[in-house]
């Protein structure tokens, strides 16, 4: 090659290329055993199918042709402007990259004149023609979108059409959008229309090699979906993200073959330290104002951790999608393909090392499984596009919400159930942050009279029970027996509360043990449970909203024995039932003063254990003003404490500071998150028990005051 190409190579990127070097002979040898590796993977279309996508194109641009003709006329156009109306089919994509495969969709792009709108005419007019036409199928429009796109099969072959309407009255055959002018006068979403066939047109532009490059990025996708990387609506990286990665690795080795790109690729960016951009040209800014990605001067930009930029005016990050915890995923996979590569290099791997599928069921011992259904087929569609659309959130829910100590790997597929008709399910991979010490926790236990630690009593010693009834006894006794008689009477009332027995049948082992931490495990301690993490639901909606929710419920139980024990743990000495520490005269009069008070207390609408979810409401919104608590301790009491007949859930607290723990509580290696039922177990030699006597079960939601944001539980 002469000098004056390799000048001409080192203006491609914002950079000089990294080596001029080209391939050795062992180079060209891995070259076509990759390309043939990519050619039984079935990743290259049939001259028949191919020609089958290039009559639909010419169908498709039939079809909007006659469509702006008829709503020109239809607006009361002369029969001249009719006559030239025109409506031009652009493509972009992979397949106009040329790395498609076969069944893939086709991207295209209707670019309409100035009188035709996207609501009425596109959305509308071009929709209703569709519809009526027997070879479209499955035509799905979606208006609302980012980059509103209508989805459709034509001929079998899927199509995404976007709309872009110019400032033109008449469209050119020959148009060139390319040149920025074709913005001038144009809303926000014909830009973003337009934006996916000037970037693809530009990468091919800025690669020295189309050849090399193609193979390349075909190689690149293939790994990337059997990596489980690829899916830019589960914050990873998506076709265009990948095809820009591979023209700058072209750019920076100009010479390389795809063996070498392939290896390059995974050395270069094993060792990019993000959130670096990564670009193919210098980022211009353009006569038309339009806004572009500049960290200085947009902050919202600044927050981008793995930022690819387009290189068409006006340029943005393409990946602004990317969580932490995606990013950590990916930086993996970097390293572990650098590191094959380098085997391959010493002949100690093969092409099949490196696309190895990503065993995710494998590499996870816990899941959050969402299932979505619907009635039919088409409501499927349009239901599994919407939910998936923003699973993103959820993930980025569990990052904030738990300080990224609880790590969320998403599937980027669906799956289906065929036994299950209309019903699919995405999955999520948890676990807990590695390397992080155990931090604080709590732990709330049912503990029955005879197992209470001997350190409550004096001296260490647990006394003997007595043999005869003393005061306090034959109180307590005259006191259940009252309380039996409360509940018969209680029809009449319906606010009376019935007794429980503290030798109930309750499992004395019974516990929750809340661990603010980041092991994401639920650990067996004796008889206890300890969750580190809520269930599913639980995790989704630990926010501030779910305090202040709690607080203007007013704490209502649903069971009304449960209610009383719980008044009976949190309210203590304004139970009747317990000895009044206060008591002071014993005449008649300050008795019953003092009887009547009590009353008051326990029948207002500001019972004691009600205080606790008001003063959450109010440190909640002294958080939301920023007047978060100064002092060192941990003042974190976000407890609110819920009836249940089916589960039992606990959520991280959150240190004083407003942020996560450090740390979640270890129990060996294990990491699984067994969710377990709090049960009441029943009397020995009986399996089921009278609705009467069945007891109910707690959830007990822990709630962190820190959080300014909501995700509920549903």
């Amino acid at each position: 090659m002469g000098y004056n190409g390799q000048q001409q190579q080192q203006r491609l990127g914002i950079t000089d290329p990294i080596s001029l070097g080209g391939p050795t002979e062992y180079d060209l040898i891995k070259t076509c055993e990759l390309e043939k590796y990519l050619q039984d993977a079935g990743l290259y279309e049939s001259r028949e199918e191919a020609v089958s996508r290039e009559e639909v194109l010419g169908r498709l641009d039939q079809i909007v042709k006659n469509w702006v003709k008829v709503i020109s006329r239809a607006k009361g156009l002369n029969e001249q402007l009719v006559h030239e109306a025109n409506a031009k089919i652009f493509t972009s994509g992979s397949y106009r990259l040329g790395v498609h495969g076969p069944g893939a969709d086709i991207d295209t792009l209707c670019v309409g004149p100035r009188h035709a709108t996207r609501d009425e005419d596109f959305f509308g007019e071009l929709y209703r023609m569709l519809s009526e036409m027997p070879e479209v199928t499955e035509l799905h429009p979606v208006p609302d979108a980012y980059v509103p796109v209508m989805k459709f099969k034509l001929n079998g072959i899927s199509i995404d059409l976007l709309y872009a309407k110019l400032s033109l009255w008449v469209v050119p055959e020959d148009l060139d959008i390319s040149q920025d002018s074709i913005l001038q006068s144009t809303d926000e979403q014909t830009v973003r229309s337009l934006n996916g066939c000037r970037v693809t047109d530009q990468i091919l532009r800025l690669v020295p090699n189309i050849h090399n490059f193609r193979t390349t990025l075909r190689c690149m996708r293939l790994w990337a979906k059997l990596r489980g990387v690829y899916s830019n609506v589960a914050g990873f990286l998506g076709g265009i993200n990948w095809a820009l990665l591979v023209a700058r690795i072209c750019q920076l080795y100009p010479n390389a073959v795809p063996n070498m790109l392939v290896s390059r690729f995974f050395r270069v960016y094993n060792q990019w330290r993000w959130p670096n951009p990564v670009m193919l040209c210098p980022i211009e800014e353009g006569s038309l104002g339009l806004q572009i990605w500049d960290p200085r001067r947009n902050p919202k930009d600044r927050f981008h951790l793995m930022p690819i930029i387009t290189p068409a005016y006006p340029c943005m990050n393409s990946s602004y999608n990317v969580s932490s915890n995606t990013l950590r995923i990916m930086k993996e996979e970097f390293r572990r393909g650098y590191e094959i590569c380098e085997a391959m290099e010493a002949n100690k791997a093969e092409w099949d090392t490196l696309f190895e599928p990503y065993s995710f069921f494998d590499a996870y011992k816990n899941f959050l499984q969402i299932d979505i259904c619907a009635e039919n087929a088409d409501d499927l569609r349009k239901w599994k596009g919407w939910v998936a659309s923003r699973l993103r959130q959820l993930t980025l829910k569990i990052e904030k919400y738990t300080g990224n100590m609880l790590q969320c790997h998403p599937h980027p597929g669906d799956f289906q159930d065929k036994s299950r008709p209309f019903h699919c399910s995405y999955f999520m991979g948890l676990q807990r942050k590695q390397g992080v010490n155990p931090g604080m926790e709590i732990r709330v236990t049912h503990v029955r009279r005879k197992n209470v630690p001997p350190f409550v009593f004096p001296g260490g010693v647990r006394s003997s029970r007595p043999s005869k009834l003393t005061w306090d006894s034959k109180r307590a006794l005259e006191t259940k027996v009252s309380g039996s008689c409360e509940a018969e009477n209680s029809d009449s009332h319906g606010r009376k509360r019935k007794r429980i027995d503290d030798d109930a049948d309750i499992n004395s082992g019974n516990a929750i043990t809340v661990v603010p931490s980041s092991s994401g495990e639920i650990n067996e301690d004796g008889g206890s449970h300890s969750m580190n993490f809520d269930d599913t639901n639980s995790i989704a909606g630990k926010v501030k909203d779910s305090v202040i929710d709690s607080s203007r419920s007013s704490t209502n139980f649903t069971d009304t024995s449960l209610k009383n024990g719980v008044d009976d743990a949190l309210v203590g000495g304004c139970n009747p039932d317990n000895k009044d520490p206060f008591s002071i005269a014993d005449s008649s009069s300050s008795k019953e003063a003092e009887k009547l008070a009590i009353e008051k207390i326990m029948s207002g609408p500001y019972v004691s254990h009600q205080a606790l979810p008001r003063e959450l409401e109010e440190l909640a919104d002294e958080f939301e003003h920023g007047n978060q608590a100064k002092n060192s301790g941990a003042n974190n009491k976000g407890c609110t404490i819920e009836g249940s007949a089916e589960n039992a859930a606990a959520a991280v607290p959150e240190t004083s500071n407003g942020g996560p723990p450090s740390g979640l509580k270890a129990n060996g290696s294990s990491e699984e998150l067994e969710v377990e039922e709090l049960m009441a177990p029943f009397p020995n030699g009986i399996t089921s028990a009278p609705p009467t006597q069945q007891k109910p079960l707690i959830r007990l939601n822990f709630t962190s005051l820190g959080k300014t944001a909501t995700s509920k539980t549903t």
